[in-house]
């Protein structure tokens, strides 16, 4: 049962890509109360915050970082950080994963999302199902969260979108004041919510009616944008059957991809319910945006020069830059920016295990590791976001303790201070993680970017 979302009148300022001004959205917004996460959220505010952020714009880069390992929730072997507000609040999805966890194959026996609140870990529920899972971009500076949750309701044509091997539909949520309600879709059994902005607007997919014809019996997927709550369809390039926002900046400018059920085949920015593909390096496959600034840059993938990976991507000004991989890795993307330009991502070998996390800024793309102190006992495989503050999220190798080879969640802090001996100073060969690059894109198999990047 879908709940009702009450909407405000209160409308977000939008601009274009090239700074044009386009129309108004309205933002989702709801009833007062007193809960607890109700008076947490009134803490901030954010105009007075994007203000003071912006005084910092112009700052040198940071060389170290103070590592605040989140853990996992209890008995879980992993955790990382998909969505990073300016507050410093963190969603995080905590599972356990399947042995054996050095296959392409391996799946997530159970998930959850989690909202983290300074140390503090909160299971966002189901929606009468065992799991939930989210993406890149899903809680705004609200502390409101979005992703995806399983029902209690087999999916009608044995689809697993969710992933979790339990065959239940999978719907998008949206997570405020303690509640998880489901957001409407186009008809279809499945969706996802990707990321909502500051005012309450939120990107995903939904699959709508019509049988898809490259992966009968299963249905087509269109990017959705969900507003005043309702859900409006987003088009595709072309002909092409299926689509997928993954991010959206507060300007309402979503980003994602269009393709087909398993090829995710261009990289796109939506305006004013167009979308607009972006330039690729040559070859249309694996061509995914996950996120968008402020300022209209976009961060993602494109598929190499010569076809034989995937490079981390910056798009800006209507051309593509290839920001490239770090050096002894085989393919890289790039999932989050801010507002001041800083682009974080993950690297991965040629086994597409995750690797190594970096930061890219001052065109210059860097290692993770060599900012993070010897003590951290965090080895970064993954960077997922970088707020305005220049925190950085994602998730890390356990080195050692009785965690030790686990994956966890982490929040990194700019420090003044020179980073001195690092942790790929204590790991030179960097450790391999055990797990898959695919445990965490697990859910978004069915959309073929399981495959699409390798």
């Amino acid at each position: 049962m879908l709940l009702p979302i009450a909407h405000s009148t209160v409308r977000a300022p939008s601009v274009g890509v090239n700074g044009q001004p386009t129309r108004q959205h309205n933002f989702i917004g709801g009833k007062e109360d007193m809960s607890i996460f109700r008076q947490l959220r009134n803490l901030w505010i954010p105009w007075v915050m994007t203000i003071a952020l912006f005084c910092f714009s112009n700052a040198v880069a940071q060389t170290s970082y103070k590592v605040i390992d989140q853990g996992a929730l209890s008995n879980n072997n992993f955790s990382m950080v998909m969505g990073l507000n300016n507050q410093g609040w963190t969603e995080n999805m905590d599972g356990v994963v399947n042995p054996p966890i050095n296959s392409q194959l391996t799946t997530v026996a159970n998930g959850r999302a989690v909202l983290n609140i300074h140390g503090l870990n909160i299971d966002l529920g189901t929606l009468g199902g065992p799991n939930s899972w989210n993406n890149y971009g899903g809680i705004n500076d609200r502390g409101e969260v979005v992703g995806m949750a399983e029902t209690a309701v087999p999916d009608p044509d044995g689809e697993d979108v969710c992933a979790f091997g339990t065959g239940l539909t999978c719907r998008p949520f949206l997570w405020r004041d303690g509640h998880m309600r489901a957001l409407p879709i186009l008809g279809g059994n499945n969706g996802e919510a990707a990321a909502i902005n500051n005012y309450g607007q939120i990107a995903g997919f939904a699959e709508t009616t019509v049988v898809d014809s490259g992966c009968p019996p299963f249905k087509t997927t269109l990017a959705v944008m969900w507003e005043d709550g309702k859900v409006h369809a987003l088009p595709t390039v072309g002909s092409d059957p299926d689509g997928f926002a993954q991010g959206i900046n507060n300007r309402g400018q979503a980003v994602g991809y269009s393709g087909t059920c398993t090829t995710a085949l261009r990289a796109v920015v939506w305006e004013n319910g167009i979308a607009i593909p972006l330039p690729d390096l040559g070859h249309q496959r694996s061509n995914i945006a996950f996120a968008i600034n402020d300022r209209g840059q976009i961060v993602g993938q494109v598929r190499s020069p010569d076809g034989t990976t995937r490079v981390a991507a910056l798009w800006q000004n209507g051309a593509v830059t290839n920001l490239g991989v770090l050096p002894g890795d085989f393919g890289a993307f790039a999932s989050g920016i801010n507002n001041r330009g800083q682009v974080v991502g993950s690297t991965n070998d040629v086994k597409f295990n995750w690797s190594r996390a970096f930061i890219w800024q001052d065109g210059v793309m860097t290692d993770l590791n060599t900012l993070f102190p010897a003590d951290s006992n965090l080895f970064a495989i993954a960077a997922s976001n970088i707020n305005d503050r220049g925190q950085i999220s994602g998730m890390g190798l356990v080195l050692s303790g009785p965690h030790a080879g686990d994956i966890h969640a982490f929040l990194a802090t700019p420090v003044k201070e020179r980073v001195g001996t690092s942790i790929a100073d204590i790991a030179p060969i960097h450790p391999k993680s055990n797990l898959p690059e695919h445990a965490c894109h697990q859910a978004m198999r069915r959309l073929g970017l399981g495959r699409v990047e390798q």
